[in-house]
């Protein structure tokens, strides 16, 4: 027996509007400029209204269970905790009463408690109203679909209009790429959209009739990934893959495995194949060009030694949530003419904004999340499987990614991470219109559980249906 709350107004469109935020993130420049992370607020607020609206309606006031909420959430009341003023600092050059924190930027560690805030709405409401198999589906159909256009346009941008997004904006001193102000944000958000298809072709969850236009999807991204010269959105995708391989392949089938790695090589090929066709020899000689760079402020290793005498003098609770820049020019070996915001290394950001207490939260979520993945891999429900695998394999390349670069802290990135992660969730969920059209065989490790969605209830309109999960 399957709990199936009514579906209202409200609910459709929250979903709606829950789905066309990680498209449109995206297509605003990756959410980054201030007007348009505000409209982000507010597309929350609007979402928090729905949620309500949809209690109201429905008698029940629904969340979801998932522990991977928990690490946000520490995350936000740790930042509330390093704002919190322990007396008063020493006079220093005439000015009194300026309140010791942990953090070094208040302002800015309250900000960042905002938006992780933010975020947690958007998580929390994806994880729980993602609560049919239809939803899933077209989620799923979104991110591909929106992968395929973005990966296409971001490539006729750079034939046509290399310098400016949309053809109008000219970022100066940056790089850009399709939308992106960053190359390196592009190629994080290509890494999780390319993965989601991938693991549903890696699982043979994909008909033969639809075989093909998902491996032009697939390669048409992987091309725009290369395209865009990051060195890490390249090494991530290989990472990736690699972790496809593994992961949907029986330990003693070594035909299976043989044949799944002749696949990933050919993918690759293809995609560097087709990167020369369509970018000629820039599209390669781009990912050269940036290992020679000497700017020091893509000099990684400078960076992360400051890091490092960062982490070293803020232990045990870190500089403060988004005060990396202002711990970082204490310790700055060059004439600190240019601020250096981020670590350009998310690990060693955490430490040093967050110190042990940091370090422990994010292992907790990275535990938490491939321990999900692993238990709901294991489904006999193929495409359930293929979004699983797809999705952990999305969230896996953006944390290799996250050695390299700050990906996540771009809005639009951090929202279609995620994403996958409520997929993961969801793919081992069991929803009422879930249909007979597995294999009947199942084992007690492969049965889905029933959706992880608690409803606190009115005493109005929840109906109760039997069918059978899968």
């Amino acid at each position: 027996m399957v709990s199936e709350i009514e579906t209202t107004w409200a609910s459709k469109i929250l979903f709606f509007i829950l789905c066309a935020t990680v498209v449109l993130t995206a297509l605003a420049y990756g959410t980054v400029h201030q007007p348009t992370i505000a409209v982000f607020y507010i597309v929350v607020v609007v979402v928090v209204l729905l949620w309500a609206a949809d209690a109201f309606a429905s008698g029940v006031l629904r969340f979801n269970k998932s522990l991977l909420q928990l690490p946000i959430v520490a995350v936000i009341l740790y930042g509330i905790f390093q704002i919190i003023p322990f007396g008063s600092l020493a006079e220093t050059g005439g000015v009194t009463g300026i309140p010791r924190t942990i953090s070094l930027e208040p302002f800015w560690t309250k900000i960042v408690a905002i938006h992780f805030f933010a975020l947690l709405i958007f998580f929390a409401a994806f994880l729980t109203f993602v609560d049919s198999a239809k939803r899933l589906r077209k989620i799923v159909a979104v991110v591909t679909v929106f992968g395929f256009v973005f990966a296409f346009f971001a490539i006729l941008q750079a034939v046509l209009s290399p310098n400016k997004i949309y053809g109008i904006y000219e970022v100066p001193y940056a790089n850009p790429f399709g939308s992106f102000v960053n190359r390196h944000n592009f190629a994080a958000y290509m890494e999780m959209t390319l993965c989601l298809p991938l693991g549903l072709m890696f699982t043979g969850a994909i008909g033969k009739d639809r075989r093909l236009l998902y491996i032009t999807a697939i390669a048409l991204m992987g091309i725009a990934l290369v395209l865009s010269g990051s060195r890490g959105g390249l090494v991530s995708l290989l990472a990736a893959v690699v972790f496809l391989v593994i992961l949907t392949t029986k330990t003693k089938n070594y035909n299976q495995f043989a044949l799944k790695i002749g696949l990933a090589v050919l993918l690759i090929a293809t995609i560097v194949v087709g990167s020369i066709l369509i970018g000629g020899e820039s599209s390669l000689t781009r990912l050269a060009e940036t290992a020679k760079s000497q700017d020091f402020s893509t000099s990684r290793f400078h960076i992360w030694g400051v890091t490092l005498q960062i982490i070293t003098n803020n232990l045990p609770f870190g500089a403060g949530l988004g005060a990396f820049g202002a711990a970082y020019t204490q310790f700055d070996s060059l004439n600190g003419l240019e601020r250096v915001e981020q670590a350009h290394n998310d690990y060693l950001e955490v430490l040093a904004n967050a110190g042990i207490v940091g370090l422990i939260i994010g292992a907790f979520f990275v535990y938490r999340l491939f321990r999900t993945g692993a238990e709901n891999a294991k489904t006999s429900n193929t495409f359930r499987r293929g979004v699983c695998v797809g999705a952990l394999a999305g969230c896996f390349a953006i944390l290799v990614h996250s050695l390299f670069d700050f990906v996540l802290h771009t809005t639009a990135i951090s929202i279609l991470f995620l994403t996958l992660v409520s997929l993961v969730v969801a793919s081992g969920n069991k929803f009422p219109d879930d249909s007979r059209e597995v294999e009947p065989r199942r084992s007690s490790r492969g049965k889905s559980r029933s959706a992880s969605v608690t409803p606190i209830e009115k005493g109005r309109r929840v109906r109760k249906i039997e069918r059978a999960a899968d």
